[in-house]
């Protein structure tokens, strides 16, 4: 059985990632002390990744803005969709607002324009 996550979700644990990932790219710099512009650009490499997830953030933040609240048939709480298909937040039940979808099998290929 393949794992789903909403699409939210997806897009904020990736600019998380983005956080670490420029952590650890700082921290190697350390390791090139006595190089000063091996140890600069790493940390300016780090610094880059991190302002990426700051416009990631933003990004996902002005699209949670415009998606479609909804209450989740299954455990009642609001959630948000973007797209055809949707994952709820909290409990991983499929959600569509599109009546062709409805009673079918969930998959994210439908929110692509060319699958019908």
């Amino acid at each position: 059985m393949i794992k789903y996550s909403s699409k939210i979700n997806k897009i904020r644990t990736f600019a998380l990632s983005l956080i670490f990932i420029g952590f650890v790219i700082m921290y190697v710099g350390i390791f090139f002390r006595k190089f000063p512009f091996v140890m600069t650009s790493f940390i300016m490499l780090g610094m880059l990744s991190i302002i990426a997830s700051t416009i990631v953030y933003f990004w996902i933040g002005l699209l949670s803005t415009r998606a479609v609240q909804v209450i989740c048939p299954n455990c009642g709480k609001n959630t948000k969709i973007l797209g055809r298909v949707d994952i709820c937040m909290f409990c991983n039940e499929p959600l569509t607002l599109d009546p062709q979808l409805e009673g079918k099998e969930f998959d994210e290929a439908y929110n692509r324009k060319n699958k019908k």
